[in-house]
């Protein structure tokens, strides 16, 4: 008999494993990831990002915490509670504006009815998202209906499980059972398993480690990072209404997230082999080098504050050609 194989312990998580995927599955997930991202973007509501306040992404991190949730988890529950919110405010607007009447008057009393409505179920809604995201997530603790309860009555919310489990199917049914959405965190993982592949050397442990402090620091920092990758990508300090809304592609770009939290991350690590992982991310997405650095100089910018020396850049092209995507070496 062969030596026991060592098992982590029930609900630790062990880190990712590298190298343990072949080229084919590699490549294929990556046109897929790459594919949908494309999709979304291209299907992006108006009004996307609106439900990724700092407040409320910190107040899912420190509940996901708080019930010992994998890293994944915390990024899909804010995702799931944003594309569900925009979808009920979107639904509630439409049934309450249809059935009011009266001008402008009419109108500012059928959005205080929407508004109400929001507010009043906004944390069991939050609540079970994050039980929702629980649940895709097989090898992590789940996190029960009675956990659930308990927090929301520590707040002195009456909620009982009936209206819990309501809850979790209204999310469901508001977004056709389409939950099981992939994060910046796979994009980043799918990221660096490429990398590795075609023989950059990366510090992989510690760099994904990096890449998850990064990731939480630009969820919490949303606004202020990307208003700086905006002013560089405008040479403005002032952008106007139709540039911050044509802008908000790059917002929602997960793959552009994922290689700029990447360089970002190498440029703390080992800034000696930056430039070359730039130029890999750039061969493997086709997001320009350009772009990259932008995105790295936003983050890093907010991290250390105005002494970031930057050089000049022209338009940010955050925008990736068709295709970008290019076949492993």
């Amino acid at each position: 008999m062969g030596s026991p194989v060592p098992v982590e312990p029930w609900g630790r998580d062990p880190g990712p494993v590298f190298s343990g995927v072949t080229p084919e599955i590699i490549e294929d997930t990556l046109i897929h990831l790459a594919t949908e991202n494309e999709q979304y973007l291209s299907e992006l509501p108006e009004h996307a990002g609106s439900f990724k306040d700092t407040r409320i992404v910190e107040f899912i991190f420190l509940l996901s915490e708080k019930w010992r949730l994998d890293q994944s988890t915390r990024y899909q529950a804010v995702e799931l509670l944003e594309r569900f919110m925009i979808k009920q405010v979107e639904q509630l607007w439409e049934s309450s504006s249809g059935s009011v009447k009266g001008g402008a008057q009419g109108q500012g009393s059928s959005w205080t009815s929407v508004r109400d409505q929001i507010v009043n179920t906004f944390v069991l809604r939050l609540v079970s998202c994050i039980q929702l995201a629980s649940k895709l997530s097989l090898h992590y603790s789940r996190v029960t209906s009675d956990t659930a309860l308990k927090f929301l009555q520590s707040l002195k919310y009456s909620y009982t499980k009936q209206e819990l489990l309501e809850s979790e199917l209204a999310v469901l049914n508001t977004l056709h059972f389409h939950i099981n959405v992939s994060t910046p965190l796979a994009y980043v993982e799918l990221l660096l398993e490429v990398l590795g592949h075609n023989g950059c050397l990366l510090p992989a442990k510690s760099l994904h480690h990096m890449c998850v402090q990064l990731l939480d620091f630009c969820y919490l920092s949303r606004e202020t990072i990307y208003d700086t990758l905006l002013k560089i990508a405008i040479e403005n300090s002032t952008p106007s209404k139709l540039q911050v809304a044509k802008f908000l592609t790059v917002k929602e770009d997960f793959m552009l997230l994922a290689v700029g939290i990447i360089s970002t991350g190498m440029f703390i690590l080992s800034p000696g082999h930056w430039e070359q992982v730039v130029e890999h991310l750039n061969c493997i997405t086709g997001i320009t080098p350009q772009s990259i650095k932008e995105f790295s100089y936003a983050v890093l910018r907010r991290i250390l504050g105005s002494t970031v020396p930057r050089q000049h850049h022209g338009t940010c092209g955050t925008k990736a050609p068709k295709g970008r995507i290019l076949p492993l070496k």
